[in-house]
Parts: C-alpha cells; structure tokens; sequence
C-alpha cells in the first residue's frame, strides 16, 4: 500500500469516526420528533416563524454537533425568498462567537444549507468579523470562502 493509499485510508476511516460522533451528540440534545417535522417543511414556509431557527438547525449535519456541543447556535439576520430559494443573512451566538474554529462552522453551516436545495444563498453578518483579533479577521475573510455583508 502506498503512501497515498494509506493517507485516503486514513481519512475515510477519521470522516467515519467523525460522523458517528457527530450524530452520537446530536442525538443527546436533539428532538427527532421535532427536527422531522421541521426538515418536511419547506423553509420559505418558516421565514415568519418563531421555528426558522430552529428549522435551520435541524437541516445542518456534522457542524450541528459543534455548534450545540460549544453552546454556540445560529441567529437569523435576515431571510428572504424569492423564485430561486431561499437567501439568509445568519450571525453565529453563544460560544461560537470569536472561537478559533469559526471559519469552518461558517463553511459547514453554509455547505449544508446549500445542500438542501431550499436555500440559494447564505451570507454571514458583518458584525461577526467584529467578535475577531485582527488576525482571526484576516484568517476567516482569506480563507473562510464564505461572504459577509
């Protein structure tokens, strides 16, 4: 086995590992009852709702888990739908606010909503490039491949 067969390996079995993890938390605190309900409505049905949030959570997949596990969570700025979907503007709460790994959360929050198809566009708060060092603020606008307004 070469070095590269053994590095695939190697991530395959760590995405696995992750993703069982992932769901063992996600498991403890979600409602399944709750997050199917939400999943079968559309959430341009939702865009008034006191659940949007909460809809948006149930959509997400592994960066659910640290999200929920850090005590962070999602705040909704502004949501919109027009003929192509829905475009949210969304700011991250809680303990996520300023953590290292945020640059990833924002790129799985914004994978995962993209996913589902309902959703044609997220964007994050610009406010949240406040909560960063100077550092962090170059880190997550260079490489965050997320956009902010």
């Amino acid at each position: 086995m070469g070095e590269d067969d053994l590095t695939d390996l190697y991530r395959q079995e760590s995405a696995k590992s992750l993703e069982t993890e992932a769901a063992k938390r996600i498991a403890e605190v979600a409602d399944p009852v709750r997050d199917a309900r939400l999943r079968a409505t559309a959430l341009k049905d939702l865009l008034e709702s006191d659940e949007l949030v909460h809809a948006i959570i149930a959509r997400l997949g592994i960066v659910r888990a640290a999200l929920e596990g850090h005590g962070g969570g999602v705040k909704v700025e502004q949501a919109t739908a027009d003929d192509q979907g829905v475009d949210l503007i969304l700011n991250l709460d809680g303990a996520c606010i300023a953590c290292g790994a945020a640059p990833g959360t924002l790129q799985g929050i914004q994978s995962d909503l993209l996913a589902t198809g309902e959703v044609w566009r997220v964007r994050f708060s610009e406010s949240l490039l406040d909560t960063f060092d100077e550092l962090g603020r170059e880190f997550v606008l260079k490489h965050g491949n997320v956009t902010f307004v």
